[in-house]
């Protein structure tokens, strides 16, 4: 029997985070980090460490008060 494999992409939009960390917060593989780097409106924004890791709970994209965070999962 072959096992399916699931294709998890997880897009951050950089200029719409405005840095509240809250995603990092609710990570349970602790994925997330804030960048080094800043988005247009000067914040730090969230970046993905592994995304191969991801298992694609959702629970950033859910917790993200800007939805800057969108997930998208294929078999």
């Amino acid at each position: 029997m072959k096992t399916k494999v699931k294709t998890v992409l997880l897009q951050i939009e950089k200029d719409w985070c405005k840095g509240c960390e809250i995603c990092t917060s609710f990570c349970p593989k602790d994925l997330l980090r804030m960048s080094e780097d800043l988005n247009a409106s000067g914040f730090h924004y969230a970046e993905l460490v592994e995304p191969e890791a991801c298992t694609g709970c959702g629970l950033c994209a859910q917790m993200c008060p800007d939805m800057a965070i969108q997930i998208w999962i294929s078999d």
